[in-house]
């Protein structure tokens, strides 16, 4: 049988650490120094409640933010409403006041035409 390559011998003494003790939690209480707050060690059972709290809290800062954004929409959507109702309500005027017969009457003066002075004739056909 041929000798294995691939696999690099240890010398004594360097055995491979099967779980150094470190964990998640010995990491957190080690960096916050909660000790004096929560006692000896994380306490794994509240681990759950303050995940579940912390995703609440999140969802409820993304959800106000987006309202926020559909209020600030919303506004600019009213505010361009208002402008274009302002601008029908001008060209209805002007188109009402263009229409009328005596503003028609001027429009039409320099080509020679005038306005009528007696009502129109009108012509019966009898059967």
């Amino acid at each position: 049988m041929s000798q294995n390559r691939f696999k690099k011998k240890l010398k004594k003494g360097n055995t491979p650490k099967k779980g150094s003790g470190r964990t998640i939690f010995s990491w957190i209480e080690e960096k916050l120094n909660i000790t004096p707050v929560i006692g000896e060690g994380v306490p794994v059972q509240l681990v759950p409640p303050v995940t579940f709290i912390a995703l609440l809290a999140l969802i409820y800062i993304y959800s106000n933010h987006r309202a926020e954004n559909m209020v600030r929409k919303i506004e600019k959507a009213q505010q361009e409403v208002e402008d274009l109702r302002a601008d029908v309500t001008t060209l209805e005027a002007e188109y009402m006041l263009s229409s009328m017969q005596s503003e028609v009457a001027k429009k039409v003066a320099p080509q020679g035409i005038e306005e009528l002075d007696k009502p129109p004739i009108k012509i019966e056909i009898e059967e």
